[in-house]
């Protein structure tokens, strides 16, 4: 009996694959593998937010860690498996021609940054998101960006406008522009046409702004008020289709490339932080958070509970986004552990520079580089606060609530006394603000939480900062037990795919992996951290309505 199922997590720097018994959830290999060329920054400016990858290391990845877990996984594993389904960062598209091939896998475009895979933390287009954001709003009788809010420079339409602007050559050749996680099912499939590729809910409602109220994607005539061929493009799409839904069976090809047999099922793409939100069994009233370089926080709920809601400024809703039948609802941060990430690279220049080198090691360095955070987190739990830093944790731009890709962190209250912890505790208390913030807003409008359930690398290695979002937020915090809740949560959607449950959410229930620490709020810890709160509060309105303090 087949009641195997892989699921493919690609993620920033790598993809990881976990084969699961679909019985019981229980994890049986996994594999991982990185992306070369991403790893050497290849046609990467990050001095101007250009972030691009390249589809061959996609591939490269999608066989090596396939294989990996599947050589994990015991004898006659790969005969054993019935569905397999991806995740993958979003919004992340591409240039294809009429063939569904990414323009980066022609010679003459090998080494052209606008024929790679945009990658989702790429904030190259603002101008073209603010200039889209006006059109898709205000440029005719429907307001497009009313289920999204403030168009950004991450999602999918500002990208390929830019993309069409810089005159790179990629106009003239592509035929449409396909997310990440539409075209690794296509590939596997053999189907890779834009006009039958396979696109899903999920990419095309959050980033796309596909909707049942418009018919599908915003208005053709809207969207050339921009550029003709955003109209071109827009007409290459198919209505998309919930995780879950088999998409067709691996081609010849690829059954031989990952040895897998070639009637395995495959499952609609999605992205990855709803992924890991199904992997750790969202469910309505359950706020799940993804907690890594960024935070996504997620919600589903029933479409007639947010009739009548505009809720553009504080989340964006998407049909059948993350659990078929509901509406996802997501917010988040834009930089969360990205802040303690620069805050390790702050304190660890002198340790990469040649002058350090006679007092310590490249390779000593490293590892003392490497040890700083887990250090400082282990010192914040008892070191005693600097009643006076306060910070604002826009140093990626804002997010939610009120997207402001422009706005910047800042820290102020910083004495002569002012400590390496503390600081550390200050941004800290930043960034669990900010998901406060995002929290009061979720309740504020009538959105219903009764549990919170938190995944990704900060959930399990930051207790510090876990128990302080316990007690910011009042409530109590699960982690969930899942070491690869991304894979776990696509793995889910194969095994649904496959037809091995009814329901993408009865495959939750049969394959969940459960808890490994739940957080418990203080209530007298949450009485001293209000005051702190109220004033970061008040020092975000001040940047909001003035752009200072």
């Amino acid at each position: 009996m087949r009641t195997y199922a892989i699921g493919v997590d690609f993620g920033t720097d790598s993809a990881r694959a976990a084969v699961v018994e679909s019985r019981t959830g229980a994890l049986l290999g996994s594999g991982a593998a990185e992306y070369p060329r991403w790893k050497a920054q290849c046609c990467c400016d990050p001095a101007n937010q250009i972030f691009r990858q390249h589809p061959q290391d996609f591939l490269d990845a999608l066989v090596s860690c396939v294989r990996q877990a599947l050589e994990a996984s015991g004898k006659d594993a790969c005969r054993r498996v019935c569905g397999i389904a991806v995740d993958t960062t979003g919004s992340t598209p591409a240039p294809v021609d009429a063939d569904g091939v990414p323009l980066a896998m022609y010679p003459e475009f090998s080494e052209n940054p606008d024929a790679m895979f945009w990658l989702w933390k790429d904030h190259s287009a603002v101008q073209e998101a603010k200039e889209l954001d006006a059109a898709l709003a205000k440029g005719g009788a429907v307001d497009y960006t009313q289920y999204q809010g403030v168009y950004s420079s991450e999602w999918y339409w500002a990208k390929l406008l830019r993309a069409l602007r810089n005159g790179t050559g990629i106009r003239e050749r592509l035929c449409s522009w396909v997310e990440h996680s539409d075209w690794i099912p296509g590939v596997l499939t053999g189907n890779t046409r834009p006009q039958t590729l396979h696109r899903n809910a999920c990419a095309a409602g959050h980033k796309a702004l596909w909707h049942s109220a418009f018919g599908g994607l915003p208005d053709a005539a809207r969207l050339s008020m921009l550029d003709p061929d955003l109209c071109r493009i827009a007409q290459t799409f198919r209505a998309p289709e919930a995780a879950g839904t088999a998409i067709g069976t691996l081609c010849s090809e690829w059954a031989d490339r990952l040895g897998l047999l070639p009637d395995t099922v495959v499952g609609t793409g999605s992205f990855d932080a709803h992924a890991g939100a199904v992997g750790a069994g969202i469910a309505p009233g359950t706020l799940v958070k993804v907690l890594g370089t960024s935070t996504v926080d997620l919600l589903v709920t029933r479409p007639e509970l947010l009739k009548g809601k505009r809720l553009g400024t504080i989340c964006g809703q998407a049909e059948q986004s993350i659990l078929p039948g509901y509406v996802g609802v997501e917010a988040g941060q834009a930089a969360f552990g990205d802040l303690f990430s620069w805050y390790r690279r702050l304190l660890s220049w002198p340790l990469a520079q040649d002058f350090a080198r006679p007092w310590i090691s490249e390779t000593a360095a490293a590892e003392l580089s490497a040890a700083l955070l887990s250090q400082l987190d282990r010192a914040a739990q008892t070191a005693p606060w600097d009643p006076h830093l306060l910070t604002l944790d826009w140093f990626a731009g804002r997010r939610y609530p009120g997207i402001d890709e422009t706005a910047t962190g800042a820290m102020f209250g910083l004495t002569l006394s002012s400590s390496a912890v503390q600081v550390y505790q200050s941004l800290a208390l930043s960034a669990v603000f900010g998901s406060r913030r995002i929290f009061d807003s979720f309740l504020q409008n009538g959105l219903s939480v009764s549990e919170i359930y938190a995944l990704g690398g900060i959930a399990g290695k930051s207790p510090f900062v876990m128990q302080l979002m316990a007690d910011v937020l009042a409530r109590p915090i699960r982690i969930c037990a899942a070491p690869q809740a991304c894979a776990l949560g696509a793995a889910m959607a194969a095994a649904t795919a496959a037809g091995c449950y009814a329901s993408l959410s009865d495959a939750q229930t049969g394959m969940s992996a459960g808890f490994s620490k739940i957080y418990t709020p203080s209530e007298s810890r949450h009485a001293v951290l209000e005051p702190y709160y109220r004033r970061y509060c008040s020092a975000a309105r001040k940047m909001e309505e003035e752009g200072r303090f």
